[in-house]
């Protein structure tokens, strides 16, 4: 790390992988038998947080928004489960380093760790063991995501679409009616007026008193009906199509995630 903290210090702080992704808070601490330094820590991690897993602090800082450790997600999800019961046996040690790909700390005949361990592991550990060992544990945490039992949760869902159908007939057809209809139209007759006219030379004319008739015939004008059939107009039947927006329901049926404890408490995800 990049300096000593204390134990106390990082209960309950945020711990952030390398992406930025927020792992959880710490729960517990664990110190290195040989130096008595912040080792590993404990994050929960899983559904509702009921699983606890192991972080290893190697290469890891802190700052304002928790601490920033070398390993991903996928990779503290799938660590081994173990027990946090407080002491990590050295089997158990030896299980998570693996697990992170990281390399066990060596120690001198006195249970101390060793010198040039101390050294390579505050530089060459970091820079470059530290990235090996983000790359193997993330294949490994795939691993052991891949061989975990899983359940898939399905739904139905509705799938819309429009078909053509046929929804009646229409027939243009035409009857006869008979109406009244009047026109109007001048006419002309003849009729009898007498004009006079003075003789001017009496003794050219023959004169006699006797009774005379003449005849004249008149003439008139009368309206004659004759009916002939015009066309007047065309029309044919012809199809346009309107759009408009309509809605349907149904329903779908789709399953849902329940946890059920040893106490028979019901949990939906």
């Amino acid at each position: 790390m990049a300096k000593t903290m204390q134990p106390q210090e990082l209960i309950d702080s945020a711990v952030v992988d390398p992406t930025g992704n927020k792992l959880g808070k710490v729960g517990n601490v664990y110190l290195a038998d040989a130096t008595r330094q912040p080792e590993w820590i404990t994050v929960k991690t899983g559904l509702f947080g009921t699983k606890e897993s192991f972080v290893p602090l190697s290469g890891a800082h802190a700052d304002r928004d928790g601490v920033h450790v070398r390993v991903d997600k996928d990779a503290v999800t799938d660590a081994p489960r173990i027990e946090a019961d407080g002491h990590l046996s050295a089997e158990e040690s030896a299980r998570l380093y693996q697990h992170y790909g990281l390399p066990m700390p060596r120690t001198s005949p006195d249970g101390r760790m060793d010198d040039r361990a101390q050294g390579r592991g505050r530089g060459q550990d970091e820079a470059g063991r530290t990235r090996a060992g983000m790359d193997a544990g993330k294949d490994a945490g795939r691993k052991n995501r891949d061989a975990e039992p899983t359940m898939t949760r399905s739904e139905e869902r509705l799938n819309v679409g429009t078909e053509q159908v046929e929804t009646g007939h229409v027939r243009l057809r035409k009857y006869v009616v008979t109406e009244e209809q009047q026109v109007t139209v001048p006419v002309s007759h003849e009729e009898v007026r007498i004009e006079r006219e003075p003789i001017t030379n009496p003794r050219g004319e023959r004169a006699e008193i006797a009774e005379d008739e003449q005849e004249v015939v008149l003439h008139a004008e009368k309206p004659v009906v004759n009916k002939e059939t015009v066309a007047v107009e065309r029309a044919r039947l012809k199809t346009e199509t309107v759009t408009e927006d309509q809605t349907v329901s149904g329903k779908v049926r789709k399953e849902q995630f329940e946890v059920t404890d040893d106490e028979g408490k019901h949990r939906k995800s």
